[in-house]
């Protein structure tokens, strides 16, 4: 059947304010053309992230009220242990308010100056985290990922020949730590292999190396496997996820992507040593080891939401909506990730405005765009997010030119979507009126988030 039913039903709803093109245009000049900046008020269709942004089920709801706030052992804290070890199977578990927080800790225990920690690809927090710590993050995406319109089932891969040379090139002792993010964020959300997840675990440990998981959206990529590899195709998403994080040392989860809470995240590990010394960091920046910034009704929603979050129906339902939206893109003529990932459907800026040079920000020009045509607000993934160095000043083109259009958890109906496929390629019929922009201010690091732009003349 062509209809994806939403394997829930609606209980309370949140009204959109509509609004006109010609609105639009002014409210995102107002905004320095950064729509992070834009209030939230004015956009029809956001997609800028599916972080803490789902619709948290009445079980979770109910799980609020049974919140127990207790400074220290609080009953949240067991349930909220409890259910993380269950899936991820690490003896430490290290609450934190978010993801981000986890990885500052992470790398602010493990990084050093000079050091080097190799990812397929490290998202915008990730890559910061470890330039902050003086590190230098480098990616290395499989070689399948270089074609965005190619169908292969897990272009989220490491490519490993090329960590045993980077490995080769720098030494082990000056790699702390051996990332992957599944899926694949900034590659286009795309998943990784269950084959590729137990062969960087191999090279890392034959060499002494830790390897850690980023873990944000480990249900899809877990229910990826299921669907793509080999021998996989009768276990459950849960036999599946505990198989993934069984080859790792540790990880770092985002309890905003796949627990459907709003906010929080932790810090998994083996290592006692390494856990004694990440929570002496925690209560200093974060709280006491029971609840690491979060309240107890945050500790219960994320139980209750690892849970759920691993229920066929649901991975089903989010897989083939995301590719429904992905797939009537493509029939339209409009250039897009393929094949589609759980979390996102990635425009190719770089076909769809081939007119725009790289260092004229082809990603934010169509991003902008896409909000004015049709309220949707997404976000940019290219050369405004990762073409410059913070430390040396040095921009560069992105491997990628991309326009993340992130679908929030359990949020937006099949017609929202279809109205996101109809204004995107209403868009892409005027693709060449597009022309590029300029940064006129910016911060260091994260630039993303605050810089302001102008269009470039002519």
């Amino acid at each position: 059947m062509k209809t994806i039913i939403e394997p829930f039903r609606i209980k309370t709803v949140e009204p959109i304010k509509m609004t006109t093109p010609e609105v639009r245009r002014r409210l995102i000049e107002a905004a320095g053309y950064n729509l992070f900046k834009l209030p939230a008020e004015d956009v029809l269709i956001d997609l800028l992230t599916d972080s803490g942004t789902s619709a948290m089920s009445a079980a979770q709801w109910g799980a609020l009220m049974q919140g127990d706030e207790s400074y220290a052992g609080a009953r949240s804290w067991y349930r909220f242990e409890r259910a993380v070890k269950n899936v991820f199977g690490f003896e430490h578990v290290i609450p934190t308010h978010q993801g981000r927080a986890a990885e500052r800790i992470l790398f602010g225990v493990m990084v050093k100056p000079g050091h080097v920690v190799p990812s397929n690809t490290h998202f915008d927090t990730t890559r910061a985290n470890i330039e902050f710590a003086g590190g230098r993050a480098v990616d290395l995406p499989s070689p399948s990922a270089k074609d965005p319109a190619a169908r292969l089932p897990f272009k989220g891969n490491m490519d490993t020949a090329a960590l045993e040379r980077l490995i080769a090139e720098v030494g082990p002792e000056k790699i702390p730590v051996i990332m992957l993010t599944v899926t694949n964020n900034s590659g286009g959300g795309q998943p990784v292999s269950m084959a590729n997840i137990r062969e960087v675990a191999a090279i890392a440990h034959a060499h002494g190396i830790p390897f850690y998981i980023d873990a944000c959206r480990f249900a899809e990529n877990a229910y990826f496997i299921k669907l793509r590899e080999p021998g996989y195709d009768a276990k459950t998403p849960l036999e599946i996820a505990r198989e993934m994080f069984s080859y790792a040392d540790g990880a770092t989860m985002s309890a905003k992507k796949d627990a459907f809470a709003n906010i929080g995240g932790f810090l998994t590990t083996n290592d006692d040593e390494l856990a004694a010394a990440e929570r002496d960091l925690l209560i200093l920046t974060e709280g006491f080891p029971t609840y690491g910034g979060l309240a107890g009704r945050d500790l219960e929603a994320i139980a209750v939401g690892l849970e759920e979050v691993l229920e066929e129906d649901y991975l089903h339902y989010r897989t083939v909506s995301t590719a429904h939206v992905a797939d009537g893109l493509e029939a339209a003529g409009v250039p897009v990730m393929l094949p589609a990932g759980g979390h996102a459907v990635y425009l190719d800026a770089k076909r769809f405005l081939p007119h725009v040079p790289p260092l004229e920000y082809p990603g934010q020009a169509l991003a902008v765009e896409l909000y004015i045509e049709g309220g949707i607000r997404g976000v940019e993934i290219g050369t405004v997010m990762f073409g410059k160095n913070p430390h040396t000043g040095e921009e560069r083109p992105a491997a990628w030119e991309l326009v993340r259009l992130a679908i929030p958890r359990r949020v937006y109906t099949q017609s929202h979507m279809d109205y996101v496929i109809e204004a995107t390629a209403q868009l892409y019929r005027r693709r060449e009126e597009i022309g590029g922009m300029r940064i006129v201010q910016e911060p260091k690091f994260l630039r993303h988030f605050s810089a302001e732009f102008e269009w470039i003349e002519g």
